[in-house]
C-alpha cells in the first residue's frame, strides 16, 4: 500500500482510455487481497468503479477486474455491492465467455457468493444476495449454466478446473445444507446426470492431484455428507416418489399376471392378489418399508440402480430362486440393503463432515495424499452390484439356507473389506469388479480365520500367548516322536549309479537298492544294500551293517529348508550343512556324518569303528569331547529319498533324533498345523461365564434350552450353574 497512491489508482480505474483503466485494474488485482488496503480503497470510492467494470469492460480489463472483485469478497469486504445484476453478468460470462482467464475470475466471485453463508453464517447481508439461492435466478436465465460448469472440470487449465470445481462444492454444500428436502435431491440428480461423478473419477485418477487435492478432498467429503443424508431419509410410501419406487421395483421382476373369473355385472376381470408380492423379491414380509430403517432411501436407491442396470440378470435370478424351498432361496432384496450398510460401513459414512478435506490435508504429508483419495466410492453403484453378484455367488457356492443369511453377510463384509482396502487411487473400476467376482471361498475362509485369530489375539491377547507357547512344544514333542518312528518303520531308497566310497577308502560295487532302518532302543541305524526291492520290509537281523547314532556329528543335505525355520534356529546350524555353494542338484541327498578314530579309518569297516566307538562313550561319556578331537570325520551313510514327504520325513527325523530343531518346509508346517488345531480345541472349552458374560458392555447369558424332545441319553450344560 506504501508503494501506491490508492486515490490515483481509483481515478485511473473511471479514465476514459482503457489502456488506463487496464494497468489500474492489473495493479489493483495484486494488492486488494490486503485488508487495510481493501479498507483505503472502500473509503476512497473505488469500488462502485469496480463493479462498473465488472459489468461493462471486455477483455483483460474485465478478467483484472473480476480477479479483483473475487478477492475483495475473500477478505469479506464490498458486499453490498452484490446484486443481482452482478450475479447475472457473471453467470452470462460462466456460459457464454470462452477465455479461461475471464472464467476464472468469474468463477471465484461465484464461489465466494454461495459460499458465504457457509463461511460466514451469521454476517448481516441481504439473504438473496449470496447463497445458492442468489444465483437462481440468473441459473433460471441461462439453463445451460450446470452443464456448462461440469464440462468446465475436463478443460486442460488446472486453475480453471480447481475453480469450476470449487463452484460445484460450493452449489452441493449449499443444496445439501440449507435446501428443502424437497429441492435438494432435484439439484443432487441434475448434477449427476451432467456427469458431474464421472468428470470428477477421472481427475482423481490423473496427474494432476497435487494441483487439485483440495477441491477433490472436499468433493469426497461431499459424497459421503451425501450418503449419509439419503441414508438418513426414511422410505415414506405417503411420498409419491418412494411409491413410485416401490413400483419400479415390483415392476421389474416381471410378476405374474393372474386374473379372477369375471362375476355376474363385472365388465372386466380383476387382478388377483399375490400373497407373495414382496417376500417373492427377497423382503421378510409384505409391508417392506420397516426393512429400509437402517439404510433410509439410499438402500431403495442402490436396489432400484441394480434392477434397471440387471433387468434379465434380476429376473433370471428371481426364477432361479422359485424353483428352490422357501428355507434355501437368497433374498435378494435382503441382500442388497445388506451390501449397501456393508459399504455405509467401509467407507465410514456415520463419521463423514464437510471438513473432511481440510482435516486430511492438514496431517496427511504430499508423500501420503495418495491414500486419502477413494476415488472408488464415486463408483458407488458399481460396488453395490458386485457386492450384491458377489452375496448371490457365495450363497449358492456354500448352500446356504436362511438361517445362514448372518453368516453370508460375515463372508461378503470380509470380502468387500479385502478388495476395497487395497485399491489404490489409479486403479481401476473394472479391475475392482473382477477382483471382487473372482474371490474364491477357501481364501474368503483362510482370511476369516485370520480375523478371528487376530480377534482373539486382541482380547486375550496374554493368555493366548502362553497357550501357544505350551502348545508350541507339545506339537514339537509330536512331530518329533512321528518322524522318529517313520526312521523305525524304516525305508527303501536308490542308490545312485556311481560308485560310493565307503569310510574305509575302498570302493564297494553299488547294488540299486538300499534300506535303512532305525532300530527300536533309537541307538542305531541300521542298512544294508539289496538287487531287488522286496516286497516285505527287511527285518534287523538281516541288516548287517548299522550306524551308531552317538558318532553322529552333521547332517548335510540339498533338501531345500524352510527360512523362517532356518533363521530362527540357529542352534540347529553346527548340525546341519547345507552346501549354499553348490549348484542345485537334480537329486535329493541326505549324507549322514560322522567320526572315525583317525588309527582305524582306514582298516576298519564302519560298523566295527561305530561299535568301538560306542563302547568307548557308554564308559566314558566325560571323555567324548576329547575322543573327538583326535578322530577323523567321515561319511557314514547316503541316503537318496525320491519324495519331499520322504526327504522331510528322514531329515527332521536325523535332526530331532539328535535333539535339533527341524528345518524343513513340510515339518514345520505340520508343527503349526497341530498347534492351531491345539488352539481352537482349547477355545472350545471356553465358557460363557469364564468370558464374563452379562457383565458390562457383554453379551447377554444365552437363554437355556427346553428339554422338549430329548430324552435320558442327552443333556445340556447350565454353564456352570
Amino acid at each position: 500500500m506504501d508503494s501506491i497512491n490508492v486515490s490515483e489508482l481509483v481515478e485511473r480505474l473511471g479514465s476514459d482510455e482503457d489502456a488506463v483503466r487496464k494497468m489500474a485494474a492489473f495493479k489493483l488485482q495484486s494488492s486488494i487481497g490486503d485488508p487495510s488496503f481493501a479498507d483505503v480503497f472502500i473509503l476512497e470510492g473505488g469500488l462502485s468503479k469496480l463493479r462498473y467494470l465488472v459489468l461493462n469492460a471486455t477483455g483483460n480489463t474485465l478478467a483484472y477486474s473480476l480477479t479483483s472483485f473475487s478477492r475483495l469478497l475473500e477478505v469479506d469486504k464490498g458486499w453490498d455491492f452484490v446484486n443481482q445484476d452482478l450475479i447475472g453478468r457473471v453467470v452470462e460470462l460462466v456460459v457464454t465467455h470462452p477465455l479461461v482467464n475471464i472464467l476464472r475470475g468469474a468463477m471465484s466471485i461465484l464461489v465466494c457468493i454461495v459460499s458465504r453463508p457457509y463461511a460466514a453464517p451469521n454476517r448481516n447481508t441481504e439473504p438473496d444476495n449470496f447463497g445458492f439461492r442468489a444465483l437462481k435466478p440468473a441459473i433460471a436465465a441461462h439453463p445451460q449454466f450446470l452443464e456448462m460448469l461440469v464440462s468446465r472440470l475436463s478443460s486442460a487449465d488446472h486453475a480453471l478446473c480447481t475453480n469450476a470445481l470449487q463452484l460445484i462444492n460450493s452449489l452441493m454444500r449449499e443444496a445439501i445444507t440449507n435446501d428443502s428436502e424437497d429441492e435438494w435431491p432435484k439439484f443432487i440428480r441434475r448434477m449427476h446426470s451432467l456427469g458431474v461423478i464421472e468428470a470428477v473419477y477421472e481427475l482423481m485418477q490423473s496427474t494432476a492431484l497435487q494441483d487439485l487435492s483440495q477441491p477433490l478432498l472436499e468433493f469426497q467429503a461431499l459424497m459421503k455428507v451425501l450418503l449419509r443424508k439419503w441414508r438418513d431419509l426414511p422410505v415414506d410410501l405417503e411420498k409419491p416418489e418412494h411409491r413410485r419406487a416401490l413400483k419400479i421395483i415390483h415392476a421389474a421382476s416381471n410378476p405374474e399376471k393372474s386374473l379372477t373369473p369375471v362375476e355376474d355385472g363385472d365388465e372386466r376381470p380383476k387382478k388377483k392378489h399375490n400373497p407373495e408380492k414382496w417376500r417373492r423379491l427377497g423382503f421378510e414380509t409384505e409391508a417392506p418399508t420397516w426393512e429400509f430403517e437402517e439404510v433410509g432411501y439410499l438402500g431403495m436407491m442402490d436396489l432400484i440402480n441394480y434392477v434397471k442396470k440387471n433387468e434379465d440378470l434380476f429376473q433370471k435370478q428371481l426364477l432361479e430362486q422359485s424353483t428352490k424351498p422357501g428355507e434355501r432361496r437368497c433374498p435378494i432384496a435382503r441382500a442388497s440393503l445388506a451390501v449397501t450398510a456393508i459399504l455405509l460401513g467401509h467407507f465410514d459414512v456415520e463419521k463423514a463432515d464437510v471438513d473432511d478435506a481440510k482435516y486430511n490435508l492438514a496431517f496427511e504429508s504430499k508423500n501420503n495424499i495418495d491414500k486419502v483419495f477413494k476415488p472408488v466410492l464415486l463408483q458407488w453403484s458399481v460396488l453395490h452390484t458386485a457386492g450384491l453378484q458377489a452375496f448371490f455367488r457365495l450363497w449358492q457356492t456354500t448352500n446356504a439356507e436362511t438361517d445362514d443369511f448372518g453368516k453370508i453377510f460375515d463372508l461378503v463384509s470380509i470380502l468387500l473389506e479385502a478388495v476395497l482396502s487395497g485399491t489404490t487411487r489409479t486403479k481401476q473400476v473394472q479391475e475392482v469388479e473382477s477382483e471382487i467376482a473372482g474371490y474364491e471361498l477357501s481364501r474368503l475362509r483362510q482370511l476369516q480365520m485370520e480375523l478371528l485369530e487376530m480377534t482373539y489375539e486382541e482380547t486375550w491377547g496374554q493368555h493366548l500367548g502362553q497357550i501357544k507357547d505350551e502348545l508350541s512344544h507339545e506339537a514339537l514333542q509330536f512331530v518329533k516322536e512321528q518322524r522318529i518312528r517313520c526312521l523305525i518303520a524304516g525305508a527303501w531308497f536308490p542308490n545312485t549309479i556311481k560308485a560310493e566310497a565307503e569310510p574305509n577308502g575302498l570302493v564297494s560295487h553299488t547294488k540299486p537298492f538300499r534300506y535303512v532302518k532305525l532300530s527300536h532302543n533309537r541307538r542305531y541305524l541300521h542298512y544294508s544294500d539289496f538287487e531287488t526291492r522286496t516286497d516285505t520290509d527287511p527285518a534287523l537281523d538281516i541288516l548287517p551293517q548299522k550306524v551308531d547314532v552317538t558318532t553322529v556329528s552333521s547332517v548335510t543335505s540339498n533338501v531345500i529348508a524352510s527360512h523362517a525355520a532356518s533363521a530362527s534356529t540357529s542352534s540347529s546350524t553346527s548340525t546341519l550343512k547345507t552346501s549354499q555353494h553348490r549348484a542345485p542338484s537334480t537329486t535329493t541327498k541326505i549324507t549322514i556324518h560322522g567320526h572315525l578314530p583317525s588309527s582305524r579309518s582306514n582298516t576298519s569297516s564302519p560298523s566295527h569303528a561305530t561299535h568301538s566307538r560306542d563302547n568307548s562313550i557308554t564308559h566314558k561319556p566325560h571323555n567324548r569331547k576329547h575322543l573327538h578331537h583326535h578322530q577323523k570325520e567321515a561319511t557314514l551313510l547316503v541316503l537318496h529319498p525320491q519324495t519331499q514327504t520322504l526327504a522331510s520325513e528322514w531329515l527332521d527325523g536325523l535332526l530331532m533324533l539328535l535333539n535339533q530343531q527341524p528345518i524343513t518346509n513340510e515339518t514345520n508346517k505340520l508343527t503349526n498345523m497341530i498347534r492351531d488345531f491345539g488352539l481352537k480345541i482349547r477355545l472350545l472349552n471356553v465358557r460363557f461365564d469364564e468370558m464374563g458374560v452379562g457383565g458390562p458392555g457383554m453379551v447377554e447369558v444365552p437363554e437355556m434350552p427346553g428339554r422338549e424332545g430329548v430324552d435320558d441319553e442327552f443333556w445340556y450344560d447350565d454353564f456352570g450353574g
